[in-house]
């Protein structure tokens, strides 16, 4: 059996797939199934790496972004219809049994090309509001997966048989926190509750920006871990140094780019509130750790998802929003004191939490993906 993965150039439409790539494995091992080949074909992955440790090939093929707003780019359509050439020469070469989509401008050369071989696509979507390659590419998938419960409503009726809420694809190792030794890992303060800024794979400036302007507060009551996004570490670690430079508590302030998998579960095993953006990825992953959040979405005038995200959360009574355009360094360290001094608020938060993450969507969507794999396989 042959399964091709494709999916946007963010780490919440990558890490999905690993996620559904280890159920894969653990199921194939169960059943006593041959294991299948994995293949990710799409504009260059997220995470290289993680894509050889767990056998999964890669092919090549561009894709342009969608406009939202102004001009669409010409060099986008050249480049999205280049990729679909492409993928419909990668698809054949490998003619997989089925093609797995979690969506995103870079899953939509391999999912057109995928429709024109008739190879059966199953799609994923992570965000409350279904993203435009997942309404197009629902007319011809046999099944649809989504994350949040408000998704399915979103979605054309005549679709609803085929769409099931299933949670989001967590990989395994980072599910857990490690409840112990986090303090001592990141040389942290013990007598101080402890709050994570996640700054998501692609960091998050305006978020880092204010982390900044109020660092000086924080860290007298607070430790302080902050994640910036790989390309923003240097001037984040630049400035924090300068602004901390003789405080008394400057060893309560923790700065990485990216956290690596025993880093973040270290840091989410001390941590009682989580600040982050909104991504479908960073939201599952914080319910899965049952910790209060408080949410800071992109501006609805650049991404529609995340607003979509942060209040389907809020609703279930696990975090807090603050949108952008009232975030500034005095409203975000109430909001964390507000947290911090209320225990029995930050309970229901972490109940409802938990309650929010679905723990198997992993192996949900590996279950259907190898059985959609047998039905296509030769007899």
């Amino acid at each position: 059996m042959r399964i091709v993965f494709t999916g946007g150039g963010t780490g919440g439409h990558f890490y999905p797939i690993i996620a559904i790539a280890e159920a894969i494995e653990r199921l194939s091992e169960e059943k006593h199934l041959v294991e299948p080949q994995l293949f990710y074909v799409g504009p260059k992955p997220f995470d290289p790496a993680t894509l050889a440790e767990h056998d999964i090939e890669y092919r090549s093929s561009p894709a342009g972004k969608l406009s939202r707003h102004g001009i669409p780019n010409p060099l986008n359509f050249i480049r999205t219809g280049w990729g679909i050439l492409q993928s419909i020469v990668q698809l054949f070469n490998i003619y997989p049994d089925v093609v797995f989509s979690t969506g995103g401008y870079a899953a939509f050369p391999t999912l057109y090309a995928a429709r024109i071989l008739a190879i059966p696509v199953i799609i994923y979507d992570a965000d409350a509001e279904p993203g435009r390659v997942t309404r197009w590419s629902a007319k011809f998938a046999k099944w649809i997966g989504v994350a949040h419960p408000d998704a399915a409503a979103k979605l054309p009726e005549k679709y609803r048989e085929k769409i099931a809420t299933i949670g989001h694809p967590i990989r395994e190792e980072i599910r857990m926190p490690a409840k112990e030794g986090g303090h001592e890992y990141l040389k942290l303060d013990q007598t101080v509750p402890t709050i994570f800024f996640m700054g998501g794979s692609q960091g998050a400036q305006v978020l880092n920006n204010t982390v900044l302007d109020a660092l000086k507060d924080l860290v007298s009551r607070y430790n302080i871990i902050h994640q910036t996004g790989a390309a923003n570490l240097d001037e984040v670690k630049g400035i924090s140094k300068e602004i901390l430079h003789d405080h008394p508590n400057e060893n309560r302030y923790r700065v990485f780019g990216l956290l690596n998998t025993l880093a973040l579960r270290m840091s989410a095993g001390i941590s009682e509130v989580v600040v982050a953006r909104a991504g479908s990825g960073t939201i599952f992953e914080v319910a899965s750790w049952g910790i209060p959040a408080i949410l800071i979405p992109i501006p609805l005038d650049v991404s529609h998802d995340q607003t979509e995200n942060a209040f389907s959360y809020m609703r279930r009574g696990a975090c807090l929003v603050i949108e952008q355009h009232n975030l500034s360094p005095h409203v975000l360290s109430a909001e964390i004191d507000r947290l911090i001094n209320a225990p029995e608020m930050r309970a229901k938060m972490a109940e409802s939490a938990h309650k929010f993450s679905a723990q198997d969507a992993a192996r949900k969507a590996a279950l259907i993906l190898l059985e959609t794999g047998l039905e296509h396989e030769p007899k």
